[in-house]
């Protein structure tokens, strides 16, 4: 996106009016993000929000506002939503387009992938902290941003939708990983979600969306909260496992370099005791079935968006949701594959 358009929303923003520096950030798939930036020192992140996947941003910006309160704790860094000049948390621009604007957490980085066992830890630690700090919050203070964004059912009715009306051309180059998705639908197996509690979940907890410290390497806090609403506890927790235990990146092309690391899965693990987050025994045994789940279910989202020729997500290059797809299938074959053994470390670290 164009640069020129975020420096015209950034002056509806109450800020001080001095020359910036705004900067794109290219990771992201869904907003458009800009980094703002004064005498080379990040101030604030400037997002475009994406209406055709938000449907309802007015009720997504209430969410934020809502639970950013709770957020801003001693522990946890805090982010704060800038207002515009009418006194709103966003601005919609002529064409109709939003636009907010956050405080920049200072002396921050973030990572797409990692090997280290102190990052794993930390990532675990500031989910659990992240949880209890929200536990409190009522399910009925937010509105569904994203309604059944995790649903399995949901997503394999969009999947054969899509696989029913795709091109031949795609169908053909994706035909394995078709396949692969129908059989390992037949294995993965469920969960009784009867006892299961409902908790307000970030629902997007991959790696590059957790703060560390640049000092410290401590975990300062989540970002990227437009999923936040209900859901179960085992969503987030495989949605983080699945960037913690494999370092390369979601599209990775040589399937050989992908493994799931149960020396990280410990960390991580360990990390989610210490915060203190009490987890009741049927959501200790739904772990492992996340870290299959989550990876699983992602891959069956960039799978069909393959096949509808790349609606939903942002691509780089013709084959990146395919790529996408084989990556986080492969993390799923080899969740399953070492579920037991990551079951054995729940019950080890976590407890019965």
């Amino acid at each position: 996106m164009d640069s020129t358009l975020a420096e015209r929303a950034l002056e509806h923003f109450v800020i001080d009016r001095k020359q910036y520096e705004v900067i794109p950030l290219l990771q992201g798939y869904i907003n458009h993000t800009f980094k703002i930036i004064d005498k080379g020192v990040p101030k604030f992140l400037l997002q475009h929000l994406n209406g055709n996947v938000f449907p309802d941003i007015e009720g997504l910006m209430r969410n934020l506002q809502a639970i950013l309160p709770f957020l801003n704790q001693k522990g946890y860094a805090s982010v704060d939503l800038m207002p515009t000049k009418a006194r709103i948390p966003f601005y919609q621009d002529p064409d109709g387009e939003y636009w907010r604007l956050m405080t920049f957490v200072p002396e921050s980085v973030s990572y797409d992938t990692t090997k280290d066992l102190k990052v794993a830890y930390e990532s675990g630690r500031i989910l659990g902290i992240f949880h209890r700090l929200l536990k409190d919050v009522p399910e009925t203070a937010l509105v569904e941003t994203l309604p059944d964004f995790h649903n399995l059912e949901k997503r394999v009715t969009e999947f054969q939708k899509a696989k029913m009306n795709a091109s031949l051309n795609r169908s053909e180059k994706a035909k394995e990983w078709i396949l692969f998705a129908e059989t390992f639908l037949l294995k993965m197996g469920m969960v009784n979600s009867e006892k299961l509690t409902i908790r307000i979940c970030h629902n997007d907890t991959k790696l590059n969306n957790f703060l560390f410290s640049k000092k410290t390497g401590k975990a300062l806090c989540l970002i990227d909260l437009d999923t936040v609403m209900p859901g179960y506890f085992h969503f987030d927790f495989g949605d983080a496992i699945r960037t913690i235990v494999n370092p390369c990146e979601e599209a990775e092309k040589d399937l050989t370099a992908i493994s799931f690391d149960l020396k990280m899965a410990d960390a991580f693990l360990k990390g989610l005791k210490e915060s203190g987050l009490e987890l009741n025994p049927a959501e200790k045994a739904a772990l492992p079935y996340g870290a299959i789940l989550m990876p699983f279910l992602h891959g069956l989202r960039a799978l069909t968006d393959y096949l509808k020729n790349d609606i939903y997500y942002q691509v780089r290059y013709p084959e990146q949701n395919l790529h996408r797809s084989m990556s986080l299938f492969t993390v799923a074959q080899k969740a399953q594959d070492r579920r037991e053994e990551l079951a054995t470390s729940v019950m080890r670290i976590l407890g019965n």
